[in-house]
């Protein structure tokens, strides 16, 4: 077996040629572990979204009822707000009112916030020397998209205590854990 020098340089870069890079099948076994790993993540990522969601719509239940006795303590002949864009407003328009009182950041205020929908609801009055005082309410917050956003709907009375409804509405009547 002669083979001249100009022969063994062509077989020795055949052979470096097929040693750079990676192979078809190669390829395809990386793609099939990223996407098997895929699988496995996405749903797992979409559960602890969910209950960040939750978690977030509870604590903001609370810093909205934080503002809810601050708004009683600032306005006593009014009571509590019977809506959230009264417990919101712009710092930079001026001193607190009784329609911006300027204790919730706007995004809250609004009504809409991290995957929840909050509101207050079924407020009580009472007329007292010609001014409305509102003496009891209820808050709640439910996911835009009940399964996505998240599955528990929460409600929060005037005394604090809070409840959730397992099918993600406003029929509340479980403690939360």
């Amino acid at each position: 077996m002669n083979m001249n020098c100009a022969e063994m340089k062509n077989r020795l870069s055949q052979t470096k040629r097929r040693r750079n890079g990676f192979t078809l099948m190669e390829l395809l076994i990386v793609m099939a572990i990223i996407t098997i790993l895929m699988l496995i993540a996405i749903p797992n990522f979409q559960r602890i979204m969910k209950y960040s969601h939750e978690l977030s719509a509870r604590k903001s239940l609370q810093t909205i009822q934080v503002a809810e006795q601050m708004y009683a303590d600032r306005f006593p002949t009014l009571g509590y707000a019977c809506n959230l864009s009264a417990l919101g407003g712009d710092p930079s328009a001026g001193p607190p009112t009784q329609t911006a009182a300027q204790l919730l950041p706007q995004d809250l205020a609004g009504g809409d916030h991290t995957g929840y929908i909050f509101s207050i609801n079924n407020c009580q009055h009472v007329t007292v020397n010609s001014v409305d005082r509102v003496t009891s309410y209820q808050m709640t917050a439910v996911p835009e998209t009940v399964g996505h956003s998240g599955d528990l709907g929460y409600c929060v009375d005037a005394n604090g205590i809070m409840k959730q409804d397992p099918t993600g509405g406003t029929n509340c009547t479980q403690d939360v854990q």
